[in-house]
């Protein structure tokens, strides 16, 4: 359950190679974050508090003195990870992406499945001059990048 503009939103119950996806990607971010930064699944972020707006992305990395946060602030966040369903592609590619963007939140990752069933990662970073996310990298299968830290997440073996 989520909450959007005020009002409550319902979402189905995540399959499970959404959910076993989700869970590597946060292990990988989690070590590769340090002592500094955490990251898990389903972490409930306030966005704004006028209209109230909670998302829950699949994966939240934030800051590690902030893990007692409930729900957590889009201050202390440093990146989300949307999985992305047939379902939820509106979602997360036009209206989780605009209010990600509105809160100010560094790094977007948005996962979806090819048509041969491969994970496609797109990796983005917060222009601070345009306020818009400038796409990062876009990888099949392995993503290999250096923001927010550098990380290598196999997506093939799920």
């Amino acid at each position: 359950m989520e909450v959007a503009d005020g009002r409550v939103v319902t979402a189905a119950v995540a399959s499970t190679q959404r959910r076993r996806t989700a869970r590597i990607i946060a292990n990988a971010l989690d070590t590769a974050g340090g002592t500094d930064w955490n990251a898990d699944v389903a972490v409930e972020v306030r966005l704004t508090d006028a209209p109230l707006t909670l998302r829950r992305p699949d994966v939240v990395v934030y800051r590690a003195d902030a893990v007692a946060l409930t729900p957590m602030r889009a201050q202390h966040v440093l990146c989300v990870v949307e999985l992305v369903s047939r379902a939820s592609q509106a979602t997360g590619r036009i209206v989780g992406v605009h209010r990600y963007v509105r809160a100010g939140i560094r790094h977007y990752w948005r996962i979806e499945w090819s048509a041969t069933g491969v994970p496609v990662a797109c990796t983005y970073v917060l222009d601070p001059v345009s306020q818009a996310y400038r796409e990062e990298a876009i990888c099949n299968g392995i993503v290999h990048v250096t923001e927010p830290f550098p990380v290598t997440i196999d997506l093939t073996r799920i």
